[in-house]
């Protein structure tokens, strides 16, 4: 089933190249929407794609980032819109 879900992740994760390997993880797993760094040192992402494969991108944003570290991530889920062609990086 295909779901959306905003992310707002928290911790070390700016210039670290957080937003760079989210992109090449989403991209890979047929996710679109985007990776954002917030005015509060936050990375915001925005994914779209079918259930499981947001969920290994969580779980790889979780486990997976070399450089960063992330202490917090906040997950917010809704109904599928459709609204991305590809994967953007802000």
């Amino acid at each position: 089933m295909k779901k959306t879900v905003h992310l707002r992740i928290t911790g070390h994760v700016q210039g670290v190249g957080l937003r760079y390997s989210v992109y090449q993880k989403a991209t890979s797993l047929g996710i679109t929407g985007y990776a954002e760094n917030l005015y509060d040192g936050s990375v915001e992402v925005v994914a779209e794609g079918d259930e499981e494969s947001i969920k290994e991108l969580i779980h790889f944003i979780k486990t997976g980032l070399r450089w960063a570290r992330v202490d917090n991530v906040e997950e917010r889920w809704s109904e599928y819109k459709g609204q991305y062609k590809d994967f953007r990086i802000y």
